[in-house]
């Protein structure tokens, strides 16, 4: 027989397509006294909420066939009240305004420490966040309106490239790197 989980416990979905990152965020979450589910992908990710109705969803952005972001969209639409925060290693400016118009909570670049997941988790709108205190770099403003204009776009790469007046390979090349740090 194995031991029951206490109602009080809130369930906590984690949905990421990196099994070894899924893992290790799972047990990390875990010993901070959540009941923690997870899937490999968007279709999953919504099965395991039926089944479960978590209170409490993480959620990677760029995953295999649907994105994060769809997977917010239906997790709020089924439970506006699941605080959800996307976790993300390809973060921009406008899929965090994205992810919150969708329904996201929060919206977190990796790395990011369990505690600062779980503190994403609780966070308020009232709360207030640290502004970082260097300007943002060009490359960094660069990759973000790459991302913008790739969002306004439907993820149409190619479409995106002409909007940028940029050749489609140039632009496969720069989306194929990770974001540029502040």
């Amino acid at each position: 027989m194995s031991a029951a989980v206490p109602a009080a416990t809130p369930t906590l979905l984690i949905v990421d397509d990196d099994a070894v990152f899924r893992d290790v965020l799972a047990r990390a979450i875990s010993r901070r006294g959540y009941a923690v589910v997870t899937a490999g992908d968007v279709a999953s990710g919504l099965a395991v909420a039926a089944a479960t109705n978590p209170a409490f969803a993480i959620v990677d952005l760029k995953m295999p066939g649907r994105t994060g972001l769809a997977l917010v969209e239906a997790l709020h639409r089924r439970a506006p009240t699941t605080r959800i925060v996307v976790l993300t290693g390809y973060a921009s400016i406008a899929t965090a305004v994205e992810a919150v118009k969708l329904g996201a909570t929060d919206y977190l670049a990796k790395p990011a420490t369990a505690d600062e997941v779980v503190a994403a988790l609780h966070r308020t709108a009232d709360s207030s966040l640290d502004v970082a205190a260097a300007p943002v770099s060009v490359d960094r403003m660069a990759w973000e309106h790459i991302q913008r204009v790739l969002t306004e776009h439907g993820g149409n790469v190619s479409a995106t490239a002409r909007a940028l007046n940029m050749h489609r390979r140039t632009l496969q090349r720069k989306l194929a790197k990770r974001p540029v740090k502040r």
